[in-house]
């Protein structure tokens, strides 16, 4: 299998191909800003071109956030991976904010994207433009990737002193190892457009701030909680029930990886 991974200086991507590495996969880890690695501009044609050629599955992790080049690499970036690897597997990887989380209950697959922030619309166009060019691609929907205990920690797991964690803002958040696990699993799964995989567990940001602490060996006490401010997505629960149905990977809850016996405020 040879794997080709964009994005890999990032905190999925240096995941997924470690792990596929492990696994004795022929692995391509392309990124942007980390020495040692292929340094390629996923909006380049030619560039993505010369890095797909001969690969039999991509799994395309590279975005931007916001800035400038959000839009271009975000969006049009994932349409130049996705025309360029028409030949491979694809998994474009996504994100619950895709939806405008103001409604009851987890979004399925079905449910219409409707995004209220700029990476969410950023998101959803990327997954729109990505089904045109590679209608055979594997879209995944995911929520807050973190570490946990003996894990390399994500951005969500540093608690800086003093913020306010929303106590309405509800996520799945996912471990890194078991999101990697599966995206590889999925790589021979017969399944294309979107699909949710996220942890079970419905949490807000404040009691995942609370389980956080708790595994780090502070005081989940002293996190602030508070309403998240206009123009967020609040309710972005996922129902990955179809990804656990398919994959043999377990996806655990976050209170299951962080090992807490805290109890939770809801």
């Amino acid at each position: 299998m040879r794997l080709v991974v964009t994005g890999a200086s990032g905190y999925l991507g240096s995941h997924v191909a470690r792990r596929a590495e492990g696994l004795g996969w022929d692995v391509v880890a392309a990124g942007f800003s980390r020495p040692g690695l292929p340094s390629v501009d996923v909006r380049d044609p030619a560039a993505v071109a010369r890095l797909v050629r001969g690969a039999d599955a991509v799994v395309h992790t590279a975005y931007v956030q916001d800035g400038p080049d959000a839009w271009s690499v975000t969006v049009e970036g994932a349409e130049t991976v996705a025309r360029a690897a028409r030949a491979a597997r694809l998994i474009h990887l996504s994100t619950d904010v895709v939806f405008g989380g103001e409604r009851e209950g987890s979004y399925s697959e079905g449910d219409e994207p409707a995004p209220v922030t700029d990476y969410g619309r950023a998101k959803a166009e990327a997954e729109g433009r990505v089904a045109r060019a590679h209608p055979e691609a594997l879209v995944v929907r995911t929520s807050l990737i973190y570490g946990g205990p003996g894990a390399e920690s994500s951005k969500h797991e540093r608690l800086p002193s003093g913020a306010t964690f929303y106590t309405d803002e509800l996520r799945c958040p996912i471990q890194v190892n078991d999101l990697a696990g599966a995206l590889l699993e999925l790589v021979d799964a017969d399944v294309s457009g979107p699909l949710h995989v996220t942890g079970p567990d419905v949490l807000s940001r404040y009691e995942l701030a609370r389980l956080f602490a708790a595994s780090q060996g502070s005081d989940p006490d002293e996190i602030r909680g508070g309403p998240a401010p206009p123009g967020r997505p609040r309710n972005c629960a996922l129902d990955s029930s179809r990804a656990r149905a398919l994959l043999q990977t377990e996806l655990r809850g976050a209170r299951t990886v962080l090992g807490s016996g805290l109890q939770i405020e809801h």
